[in-house]
C-alpha cells in the first residue's frame, strides 16, 4: 500500500491506500443532492485528463489548444488544470487544514472553484482540494506536483481483477432504495452511450433481449436513429463467453484496477466499455423475486416473503453531462456525420 506525503516537508497526507480504476461517475452527480464519498476507504485513483482551474473559454483557447487538452468539439470552457490529480476518500486524508479564503461553493459545501483549498499542516503549502458541495461526490484531490507517493510498509491485499466482477457485492443495482435511478447508472449509461454513438457513427443498433434492452433501450432509442442496416450489440466479458457469430459491437466491462476495456484474445472489433459494476449487474443480475405460490407452507417452514422492488416512475435516462463530456472527448466527434449529430 502507498501513502502520499507533502513534497515540501514530508508530512504524511493520507492513510495507506491502494490504487484502483478511476470511477466512471467521478465528475457526474445529481444536482441539488448531497452525495457519499466517491472512493472506497483505503483506495485512490488517478485522473489522467486535465481537471479544475484555470479554465479558458473555447473561443479564447482555440480548436488546436483544446484538442491538446483532449477536447475535440466546441464546449463552453476547457480545463487547463493539472493532469494526473489523485483522488481519495475524505476519510483517508491526514494532516491537512482548510484554507478559509478558498472555501467557495454553490450552497451546501465547497467545490474547489478557487483552486486547492487544503494546506499541509507541516509547512502550509496548498496540497489538495476538498469537494463536497451538492451535486458532487465527496472527494479530496491531491495535486500531483505537491505530493510524493511512498510505500507505506503495509502489504496490499489482492489487486482487483476480472474475477471480482462475478462477486455479488461488485454488482451495482440500477435502482436506489428510495425508488430513484442510481446516479452511478445514469453516469455510466451516459458515458457508454457516447461511445456507442461514436463507434456506430450515429447509425441504428439492435440490443439483445433481456436486461440490456430493458434498461438501456429507452436511452439508445432517444440518441440513435431507427432504420435499416442496424448494427448488432451484445454483452460480452469474463465469465460469460463470447457470442457466436461475433456481434458488430460488444458491451464489455472496464477492468476494476486499470480501467481498460475487456477484449477477447486477438479480437480487434468494436467494443463499448461499461462501468464494471453496471456490467456485472447486466451479466449476473442474481436472484429475482419468485412467482407467488398457492397453498400453505409446510409445517415448520417460516415465511420468507420478497418485498416488492422499488420502481422509478420514468425510464432510465443518461446523465446529460456524462454523455456530452464523453462525446466531445472522443476524436470520432470530428467526423462529418457526428458533427451534424452534435449540432442537431
Amino acid at each position: 500500500m502507498d501513502v502520499f506525503v507533502c513534497a515540501g516537508c514530508g508530512t504524511e497526507l493520507t492513510a495507506p491506500v491502494s490504487r484502483v480504476a478511476l470511477p466512471v461517475h467521478t465528475h457526474y452527480g445529481g444536482w441539488e443532492e448531497l452525495h457519499p464519498p466517491l472512493m472506497e476507504p483505503a483506495t485512490y485513483a488517478v485522473e489522467p485528463r486535465p481537471t479544475g482551474p484555470p479554465w479558458r473559454l473555447w473561443e479564447e483557447a482555440g480548436e488546436d489548444a483544446a484538442a491538446r487538452q483532449g477536447v475535440y468539439a466546441p464546449v463552453y470552457s476547457v480545463s487547463f488544470g493539472a493532469r494526473n490529480r489523485i483522488v481519495i476518500a475524505p476519510g483517508d486524508s491526514r494532516s491537512m487544514t482548510l484554507i478559509p479564503e478558498r472555501c467557495e461553493g454553490y450552497c451546501r459545501g465547497v467545490d474547489g472553484r478557487a483552486g486547492p483549498n487544503l494546506a499541509c499542516v507541516g509547512c502550509g503549502q496548498a496540497v489538495a482540494t476538498r469537494v463536497d458541495d451538492c451535486g458532487s461526490w465527496q472527494t479530496v484531490w491531491l495535486e500531483p506536483d505537491a505530493v510524493v507517493r511512498r510505500f507505506s510498509g503495509l502489504p496490499a491485499g489482492p489487486a482487483p481483477d476480472w474475477d471480482d466482477l462475478a462477486r455479488a457485492e461488485h454488482r451495482v443495482p440500477p435502482v436506489e432504495p428510495d425508488g430513484s435511478w442510481s446516479r452511478r447508472w445514469e453516469a455510466a449509461v451516459g458515458v457508454a452511450l457516447a461511445h456507442l454513438v461514436a463507434v456506430t457513427d450515429c447509425r441504428p443498433v439492435t440490443l439483445p433481449a433481456g436486461p440490456v434492452a430493458e434498461l438501456l433501450g429507452h436511452a439508445v432509442g432517444r440518441h440513435l436513429p431507427a432504420g435499416d442496416g442496424a448494427r448488432s450489440v451484445a454483452l460480452a466479458g469474463p465469465g460469460i463467453g463470447m457470442p457466436r457469430p461475433r456481434p458488430d459491437i460488444l458491451l464489455v466491462p472496464r477492468h476494476p484496477l486499470t480501467g481498460t476495456p475487456w477484449r477477447p484474445p486477438g479480437d480487434e472489433g468494436a467494443v463499448v466499455p461499461l462501468d464494471s459494476g453496471v456490467w456485472a449487474y447486466l451479466a449476473h443480475p442474481g436472484e429475482t423475486s419468485p412467482m407467488p405460490a398457492t397453498g400453505v407452507l409446510p409445517e415448520g417452514v417460516l415465511r420468507d416473503d420478497y418485498p416488492l422492488p422499488p420502481s422509478p416512475g420514468s425510464p432510465l435516462a443518461p446523465h446529460p453531462h456524462a454523455f456530452v463530456d464523453t462525446l466531445v472527448r472522443l476524436p470520432a466527434i470530428r467526423s462529418p456525420r457526428l458533427r451534424w449529430y452534435r449540432d442537431a
